[in-house]
This record gives C-alpha cells, sequence and structure tokens, in this order.
C-alpha cells in the first residue's frame, strides 16, 4: 500500500501518485481538514487518527440550548476573523492548476473554508457546508458571515480585541467569564435563530449533497483522498462506494486513515509539497509559491 518511491525531490510516493493520475482520467479528488493546516487552520485530529481538545458542538444541542448557543457565537466572533483571512496554499492551487488541465474532474471537500474555490477549483461540492455563509432556521434568509460578525460585534463591544487561540473552522479558545451577557443576534427579517450554514456533529449532510457527491463518484473511475483521516463516516463512506465499485482509492495523508485497508497506496508527505511537484511532473507547470 504504502510507496517506497521517493520520486522527484525526495518526496514518497510522487511517481506513483502521478501514475495514478496518467491511469484514470477521471478522478474524484475528496479533501480534509489536513489540506488546509498549510494555510494556518488547526486540524481536528493527530497523526493517530484521534480528536484534539474537547467534543465538538452537537447541532441539536445547538438549536435546542440557548447556553451552548452563545457559547458557540462568543467563540466564533473571536475566531473567525483569522479564518477569513486564511489564503489557498501551494497544494490547493495545485488541485485548481489540475482541474484546469482536466486531470481531476470534481473536488469534493469536508472543509468548511471555501479555499478550494478562492483557489481557483470549479465544481467543488462542500460536503459539510461554508462557515462563511448563515442562514436564519426560521425564514431561511441568507447572510454573509462578515454582516453577522458585524452584528456580534455591535451587540458584544466589549469581546472585540480579545485574545483568544485559534482553533479548527473558525473556533477559538475562549471561555467568557459572564456568558449569560453576550448577545447572540437574530435574524433581521423575522427574529428567527441564525446558523452558520454547516453540518454540525449530530446533523445529517442534505440530501440534495449527498447525492450531488453520489454523482460526482459515478462519473468517476477512481478516488483521490488528500489530508483526511476519514474517520467520519460521511467521508469514510466513498471510500466504501468506491471500493464497492471496483474503483482504485489512493491517498496523500500524513497518518492513518480509516481506509488504509482501502487504498491501492498512500504518501504521506505534506499536501502542500506533494501536490505542487505532482503539477509541475504531470503538466510542466510550476505553481506560484
Amino acid at each position: 500500500m504504502d510507496s517506497n518511491d521517493t520520486g522527484v525531490g525526495g518526496v514518497v510516493g510522487l511517481a506513483e501518485l502521478a501514475a495514478f493520475l496518467e491511469r484514470h482520467p477521471k478522478v474524484l479528488v475528496l479533501t480534509g481538514a489536513g489540506m488546509s493546516t498549510a494555510s494556518g487552520i488547526p486540524d481536528y485530529r493527530d497523526r493517530d487518527g484521534v480528536r484534539r481538545g474537547k467534543a465538538p458542538i452537537q447541532g441539536p444541542d445547538f438549536r435546542n440550548k440557548e447556553t451552548v448557543r452563545r457559547r458557540y457565537w462568543a467563540r466564533s466572533m473571536l475566531g473567525w476573523p483569522t479564518l477569513a483571512k486564511t489564503l489557498p496554499n501551494a497544494g490547493h492551487r495545485a488541485i485548481a492548476a489540475l482541474q484546469a488541465e482536466g486531470r481531476i474532474s470534481s473536488v469534493l471537500t469536508q472543509n468548511v473554508d471555501g479555499l478550494h474555490q478562492q483557489a481557483g477549483s470549479n465544481d467543488v461540492i462542500e460536503l459539510h457546508g461554508n462557515i462563511h455563509q448563515v442562514v436564519c432556521l426560521h425564514c431561511r434568509a441568507s447572510y454573509l458571515r462578515s454582516e453577522v460578525q458585524a452584528m456580534l460585534e455591535q451587540a458584544n463591544p466589549a469581546l472585540i480585541g480579545a485574545a483568544a487561540m485559534a482553533l479548527p473552522d473558525g473556533d477559538a479558545q475562549f471561555e467568557p467569564e459572564a456568558m449569560e451577557e453576550f448577545h447572540v443576534p437574530a435574524c433581521r427579517i423575522c427574529g428567527g435563530m441564525l446558523q452558520p450554514d454547516v453540518v454540525f456533529f449530530g446533523d445529517g449532510v442534505p440530501r440534495e449533497r449527498t447525492e450531488a457527491a453520489e454523482q460526482a463518484l459515478s462519473k468517476a473511475d477512481a478516488l483521490l483522498v488528500i489530508g483526511s483521516s476519514l474517520m467520519v463516516f460521511s467521508g469514510f463512506r466513498f471510500c466504501r462506494m468506491a471500493a464497492a465499485a471496483r474503483k482504485p482509492i489512493a491517498a496523500i495523508n500524513r497518518g492513518i486513515t480509516r481506509a488504509d485497508h482501502l487504498l491501492e497506496f498512500k504518501s504521506e508527505a505534506a499536501a502542500e509539497l506533494v501536490l505542487p511537484l505532482l503539477t509541475r511532473r504531470i503538466i510542466g507547470m510550476p505553481l506560484e509559491q
């Protein structure tokens, strides 16, 4: 499964990755948090696939418990500005270049950061939504997250500029002492509850999104997983589907994956390192670092 071919520049698996794309011109790429760590966004798990930190907020708790909503939005008020400033890394740009050259078909991402689109990729299926969008759960009005940030800061000026360590997906390590004084903004149209347009833990991926991902896999002739341990079933299921359809699966991931037993091979090189080299090798296109 693991490659011993160091390829160009001593990167493990580079030659096999290039051969994989050459053999399979319709590759579906599935990306996870490890895709964006080089952009400064922390990931959720260590190399053994073990989750770091506290358990994530559950969707039902967010909607049913005011204290949970206050905690989420207080931390997000401090963490989202850092996420909003992140830029695509060399790995994102390499995927966009490969897609533009017809070397991969679609991009299916577990990430909510929008960096694939910012890098120039098209036909991106955001399995878990996009953190830069907010929706009213009552009237379905849509807001930019930047609009909600302004609402949060206007309602909670004492927290503006408070120091907090960045956590995955715009969260922050912060526990306000007077949480009951934190004001959560409501929909400006109907006064309804606002929720980031993402799939929380404990919630299901919307059916239309799942169907789009399944259709993309059905059209693909192989699957390439990048930066995901696949410990979350919503991503792992596509590896199981690909294996059931006898479609080859490869991975670029620093550490174990839940699908290691299904992989044709895996490179443990950093995605932001190996993908630009892969792009240069396949299409002769050096990418700006």
